[in-house]
């Protein structure tokens, strides 16, 4: 990988003086995805992993953004390891990634539970005073030529319930608000029990298969015709297995060729082969 672009990555991961992991997660992902589109797998998991080691472990748990951000972190750590074809450790990335999604999860039940209730208690009570005033003001809208003391009366009723509707509003708003942040942290615990369960048994499938075959050589060759002829799978859906055999079997040539062809790169042409001298022969 050239140098400028490895760089240019880890500066994005440390000029993010003091921000919060949200912060530093939004700046860096769409870089880090685009390099993954590429191929530059191994590039991204250094990027993704020297930011975890300086940030993941000082999160604090409360904090259910930086938390989702470690969480969203661990998965993109996970994905970059697929695509280079460490799928051991993937695994590992996507169940620190649940981990941290039931922890948030936990952490962030109770308080915004109880910040709910706040918020349909005072909705009660915005609502009910509303209905108390509503046909006071009624009559006085409704009535002809208020004398002066009635219409600073109308003016108050008018004010306080044009303040009662804002607070309605704010209280709708943050309750829509609660209920999205905690979809989205169930859907973050159930994504990564899901990917962290489905690719284990991926592993023990890939185990059991190698084990039919006789010895993993054998199933790199086998599974290698498969995925050079599956072609109309994503590039980088075959790039990340090709790379995974590759990993299994680093002297399969076959699968170095497919690997670098996935990846656009032109393959050397090999060596000539030293030509043999010719004895020579000795005249009597």
């Amino acid at each position: 990988m050239p140098r400028p672009a490895l760089m240019l990555i880890c500066a994005l991961a440390a000029s993010l003086g003091a921000q919060s992991l949200t912060d530093r997660f939004k700046e860096v992902r769409g870089p880090w995805e685009l390099q993954l589109e590429r191929g530059d797998a191994s590039l991204v998991r250094r990027g993704v992993e020297a930011l975890l080691g300086r940030e993941g472990l000082t999160v604090n748990p409360s904090d259910y953004n930086d938390m989702h951000a470690l969480v969203a972190l661990r998965g993109l750590a996970a994905r970059a390891c697929v695509s280079e074809g460490s799928w051991e450790d993937a695994v590992a990335q996507f169940q620190k990634a649940q981990s941290a999604a039931e922890e948030n999860l936990a952490s962030a039940e109770p308080l915004l539970s109880r910040t709910r209730s706040e918020h349909e208690a005072r909705l009660k009570e915005f609502r009910e005073a509303v209905t108390r005033q509503a046909p006071r003001l009624r009559e006085l809208e409704e009535a002809p030529g208020l004398p002066q003391d009635q219409i600073k009366v109308l003016q108050q009723l008018k004010l306080f319930m044009g303040e009662q509707q804002a607070a309605i509003a704010h209280s709708e708003r943050a309750l829509k608000d609660i209920q999205d942040i905690l979809t989205r942290l169930r859907q973050a615990r159930e994504a990564t029990t899901k990917a962290a369960t489905d690719w284990q048994a991926f592993l023990a499938a890939e185990q059991a298969e190698a084990k039919e075959a006789g010895n993993v050589p054998r199933y790199v060759v086998d599974k290698f015709e498969q995925v050079k002829g599956d072609d109309a799978r994503p590039r980088q859906e075959r790039l990340a297995y090709a790379r995974r055999l590759q990993k299994l079997d680093p002297a399969n040539k076959d699968v170095v060729r497919l690997v670098n062809g996935l990846l656009g790169k032109e393959e050397a042409p090999e060596a000539p082969a030293p030509k043999k001298k010719k004895p020579t022969s000795k005249k009597g």
